[in-house]
């Protein structure tokens, strides 16, 4: 504690970020500071903390900081760092959930649609859509009233042939030039408008469809409308009549027990509530105010930032409207509202956010044992050196030597980091050499060390092989040719969960009850998964191949074409000719000749 006091005394007065190491040199917490000699201290001092501070601070050996010009930039820097080291008591929100948008292609001459769940700058985006309504079906209505394009193929000065959407009334078909530029951005316009909430035009031509199909007495399409109509009324339901249908807001509100956390998001677009999400959450910020803020600019890193957050009056809104105008180039205004719509909105996402907490905190305390307590349990069975932040499992699959891939998991924490996942073609060895295949992925996965890209393959703590003594030695012998000495190794034998490690010739094994080996068995059940996923994809190309050869006039090139566009030969023979013909440098007569093939095959 002595060098952490002189430490202290020499803190600046200035913005910046601290981080703090526990005994292991781990980075256990990444925080901000308008004033860096404060807020630090306030960590040592001997008053009062919420319970998961003192738990934190319990563990801190050491810490550094970095000065920055403004308190935007350390905020920024914050996100980028706890993003690095994803620190154990900081505020980690994964990717799990993103919802679809509607995106309209507005950058190309005759815009299409289509459904993505990634936000660019390259179009006009419409959602996030959730609570029932499907993206889908908003596309069908699109096509059915509007006819606006959903397709991929490129509108050139040659006209096309008109595909079947167009017979069906279901797209103006501009790429046969049947259209001019100016009838297709009316219908454009008419879309766009929809999408932003005008639904009666769509619904009276809906109407009209279905009543006119029930008196030809074509039920079934009758009843196709009927649905799209259905689904129309569920998003009119979603408007709220006392909030302007110009308003585009977020409404964030965090409960907290000063142990575990949760936060509620309402998302409304065009005075519609497109509903909700919730987050459990675990952090060391030392007040509500750095947990919402924290929770906020991280949310927005893979979502889309609103014209409005609506949130509570603890919220940093000064920094993060000149955050997001820094860093986002949009100007948000933050509402922290005491009365009227959003005030009651604002309530509303606090009670679901109570009731979350309330209903999460034995699932937090469940996964924690599955997870973080899990590697802390391991670290104490293997006499591991420190604790394993970074774990990688290593896998190989083929048939007999035929198409021999690899694969490496990485755990974080004890969850999957599926981000940093990586898979490998071994080429240089012949037959079914398991052992060979394991060193040759080894050599390719530490080469990286010291390379400019041990950015993205940072090193890991512990090295999990899917095997027994021979994979474990294997791998061994090429820490020994490759001088790596800082990386722990052990291997998990499956027929009897033995694990074996490098200092006893005896096996170690731990209670099947146990979470540490639940949690090994987790990540070697994760690197078998990928290597199998990942082999049949070779395999099924491979034969793929095999099999196109046998067609008259499909060369390599088409091959290549057919395997890009289809990857499986299933998905090939149950292809019809007109989506062959969405392969390069296959046309009309070659697309025949494929679907005779198979039909003679079959």
């Amino acid at each position: 504690m002595g060098d952490l006091k002189e430490k202290l005394s020499l803190l600046p007065d200035t913005p910046g970020v601290y981080i703090m190491l526990d005994k292991d040199g781990v980075v256990i917490y990444v925080g901000k500071a308008r004033i860096l000699k404060n807020r630090v201290r306030q960590y040592f001092h001997a008053s009062a903390k919420p319970e998961k501070v003192s738990a934190m601070v319990e563990n801190i050996a050491d810490f550094y900081y970095i000065i920055t010009q403004t308190e935007i930039d350390a905020l920024a820097l914050e996100n980028n760092l706890i993003k690095k080291y994803k620190p154990k008591y900081n505020i980690l929100l994964k990717d799990d959930k993103t919802y679809p948008y509607i995106k309209v292609h507005t950058k190309e001459g005759y815009p299409r649609v289509s459904v993505t769940r990634k936000i660019k700058k390259d179009g006009k985006y419409f959602g996030p859509f959730m609570g029932g309504v499907r993206c889908g079906e908003l596309l069908d209505i699109i096509s059915s009233v509007y006819k606006v394009r959903n397709c991929t193929i490129s509108i050139g000065e040659k006209p096309k042939k008109p595909c079947l959407a167009y017979h069906l009334g279901r797209c103006l078909a501009p790429c046969a030039h049947l259209c001019t530029e100016e009838e297709y951005g009316a219908k454009v316009k008419e879309t766009l408008l929809f999408l932003d909430g005008n639904y009666e035009e769509a619904e009276s031509l809906l109407q009209e469809k279905m009543f006119r199909f029930a008196e030809q007495e074509e039920f079934e399409l009758a009843m196709e409308y009927r649905e799209k109509l259905a689904m129309l009324s569920k998003l009119k339901l979603k408007r709220i009549t006392a909030l302007s249908r110009a308003i585009n807001a977020d409404i964030i509100a965090l409960k907290t027990n000063f142990l575990y956390s949760a936060v509620n998001v309402l998302v409304t677009r065009s005075g519609i509530m497109q509903g909700s999400s919730n987050f459990a959450l675990e952090d060391g910020s030392f007040t509500e105010a750095d947990a919402l803020t924290a929770f906020i600019a991280q949310f927005y890193i893979n979502h889309e930032l609103p014209d409005e957050i609506i949130t509570q009056d603890f919220c940093e809104k000064e920094l993060l409207e000149k955050y997001f105008l820094e860093r986002f180039d949009k100007k948000v205004e933050i509402t922290l509202p005491k009365q009227g719509v959003k005030a009651q909105l604002l309530d509303m996402a606090e009670k679901n956010a109570g009731e979350y907490l309330s209903k999460s905190i034995d699932k937090i305390k469940h996964k924690n044992d599955m997870t973080k307590n899990a590697c802390v349990r391991l670290k104490e069975i293997l006499g591991l050196k420190k604790y394993p932040k970074r774990m990688e499992c290593y896998d190989i699959s083929n048939i007999s030597g035929v198409d021999k891939v690899g694969s490496m998991v990485v755990f974080v924490d004890g969850e999957a980091d599926r981000r940093s996942y990586r898979r490998f073609k071994i080429k240089t060895v012949e037959g079914a050499n398991d052992y060979a295949s394991h060193q040759e992925m080894m050599r390719r996965r530490l080469a990286k060390f010291g390379t400019e890209e041990e950015e993205r393959f940072p090193k890991p703590d512990l090295i999990i092989i899917d095997g027994g003594k021979g994979q474990l030695s294997a791998i061994k012998d090429v820490f020994d040719e490759m001088g790596v000495t800082d990386i722990e190794l052990i291997s998990l034998a499956e027929r009897e969960e033995e694990v074996f490690t490098l200092f006893s010739d005896e096996s170690i094994r731990i209670d099947h009850r146990d979470y540490a080996l639940k949690m090994l068995q987790r990540i070697r059940d994760e690197a078998h998964r990928f290597a199998i996923t990942y082999f049949r994809s070779l395999h099924s190309k491979r034969n793929l191949a095999s099999v196109l050869q046998e067609i008259d006039g499909i060369g390599k090139k088409k091959r290549m074409a057919l395997l890009e566009k289809f990857g499986t030969i299933d998905k090939i023979m149950d292809a019809s000719e007109e989506t062959l013909c969405e392969a390069e440098g296959i046309g009309p007569e070659l697309a025949k000749k494929i679907r005779d093939y198979f039909r003679e095959s079959i």
